[in-house]
């Protein structure tokens, strides 16, 4: 499943993300990831969630950040929640190669039940329509 928390920055986007977050961790069976850019993020969430600085593997365009998303699924099946905030801090506000990669990997999450929440800086309405369905 995959999950978009659009909106203009100071809107409360990295807020929600936390939140939840730190809800998915207290349900999981599993182990709940957060991706982001640096580790301001280190004293919001719950312990149990892993945090991994994006900044220390060379991450900064949509085909490696999904690599690198892909890699963390293959490397533990008990990967129940990823979180990734700031998107296009990441990888750079291209909203239609955003798009194509949400595409991409909603059929590996739609095959094993792995929710994978972004946040996305930028109005509603910029979001390419083929993805709006996953806005929350």
């Amino acid at each position: 499943m995959i999950k978009l928390i659009v909106g203009h920055k100071g809107s409360g986007k990295t807020k929600t993300m936390i939140q939840m977050a730190n809800d998915a961790v207290k349900t999981s069976n599993g182990n709940v990831v957060c991706v982001e850019k640096g580790i301001q993020l280190n004293y919001d969430l719950n312990y149990q969630i892993r945090l991994v600085d994006i900044d220390q593997y060379g991450v900064n365009e949509y085909n490696a950040l999904l690599g690198f998303l892909c890699g963390l699924m293959a490397g533990n099946y008990d990967i129940t929640d990823i979180f990734v905030d700031a998107t296009f801090k990441i990888c750079g506000k291209d909203p239609e190669k955003f798009a194509d990669m949400v595409e991409r990997l909603y059929k590996l999450t739609s095959a094993n039940g792995l929710t994978v929440v972004f946040t996305v800086s930028c109005e509603p309405e910029e979001v390419p329509e083929r993805i709006r369905k996953y806005q929350i």
